[in-house]
């Protein structure tokens, strides 16, 4: 699995180089001065500027949203407690490296004629900021080479997905976990069921957004509004209830920032997740053009608080450890005893962990 993520980060950086590279050319007739990309600002909605420009905003809080994808697979890394905090900022920092590039990139090539470029007879203002820099056959490819990468792309996001839920499902946290839990010998010890699960709810989700622009736009918010929610629990959790019992690791920013940090990150989540509920064309919106992510965030929290307290309440007891007291030292027991993680050692879920379901 990390050949293939290796192989999709490559995908990544062709697509980048190949729009760096062709879009300048491609529009060397018309391409705009250096006024219009870092001066010049427009609003195409009816939202006054100031709160357009935080609207803004909504593009680069959703691009960075899988950033946590490798803390889904810890499990799987080597020296996770180093690794992954590198690979969040590498992450992060790419991302805003590479995006402000694209950014310049596009400023540059595209038609000053914004609502030419957005209403667009393709359906896609990409499509139209290519077709304009280089013509139809370059188009087709271009877009072609970002599909794969897209596509590429959600199998990254598949089997974060898919480790998540079989971590939860190890813990009993989920609807049919016992059916989740176990490991796929045969094809490698990878949580094929959690893999397949994800897979069909991914379809299902994909199938919603082809209702209508306003379904999959609230599916798009709901991925950051779940997403803020996921990190900002444990942050304020910690910060509140948790400042005593925090153990710093080796990626620590130290006791003077680390709750300044955290503080901010709250600040910034609450305020991602604020953005996502609001219909982007403006304050007066119709029916379709409405903002429903609001109702589908609200219904997904709902649901889970309300299945929490009607029953698994009643049963969870948290993170549970699915491996021998003989294959730990001494200080990892005592470690686990001390945070009162359940210790569950019976055969049946080392099976679970280690010889899985054969399948």
């Amino acid at each position: 699995m990390g050949k293939l993520q290796t192989v999709f980060v490559f995908m990544n950086f062709v697509v980048i180089a190949a729009t760096v590279i062709a879009l300048p050319i491609g529009a060397r007739n018309h391409r705009n001065n250096a006024h219009y990309i870092f001066a010049e600002t427009a609003n195409l909605t009816t939202w006054p500027t100031g709160w357009t420009f935080m609207l803004a905003w909504l593009s680069p809080i959703w691009t960075i949203g899988a950033f946590d994808s490798c803390v889904h697979l810890s499990e799987e890394a080597t020296r996770p407690n180093k690794a992954v905090p590198f690979g969040i900022l590498t992450s992060i920092g790419s991302c805003w490296f590479f995006g402000f590039i694209i950014m310049i990139v596009l400023a540059a090539s595209i038609n000053p004629d914004l609502e030419s470029v957005t209403g667009t007879k393709f359906g896609q203002p990409m499509a139209q900021i290519y077709y304009d820099a280089v013509g139809k056959n370059g188009t087709i490819g271009l877009m072609c080479l970002l599909f794969l990468t897209q596509f590429l792309m959600g199998i990254s996001i598949l089997v974060a997905a898919s480790r998540q839920t079989w971590a939860f499902s190890r813990d009993g946290a989920l609807p049919f976990s016992a059916f989740f839990r176990p490991i796929s010998q045969r094809f490698g010890f990878i949580p094929l069921r959690a893999i397949w699960g994800c897979a069909f709810l991914a379809v299902v989700l994909g199938l919603l957004t082809l209702i209508a622009p306003a379904a999959a736009q609230a599916l798009f918010s709901l991925a950051v509004a779940g997403n803020n929610l996921a990190w900002g629990v444990p942050i304020f959790a910690r910060v509140v209830w948790g400042q005593k019992k925090f153990v710093p690791g080796p990626f620590y920013t130290g006791d003077r920032f680390s709750v300044p940090v955290a503080w901010t990150a709250i600040v910034f989540l609450v305020f991602g997740t604020l953005l996502a509920m609001f219909p982007v064309g403006g304050p007066n919106p119709t029916p379709e053009s409405m903002n429903y992510t609001v109702v589908i965030t609200g219904a997904v929290w709902i649901g889970a608080l309300t299945y929490y307290y009607a029953d698994a309440r009643n049963w969870f007891t948290g993170p549970r450890i699915t491996i021998a007291d003989e294959q730990l030292t001494e200080e990892q027991q005592v470690a686990i005893r001390a945070k009162g993680f359940e210790e569950i050692l019976t055969t049946e879920n080392r099976g679970n962990a280690g010889e899985g379901c054969g399948c």
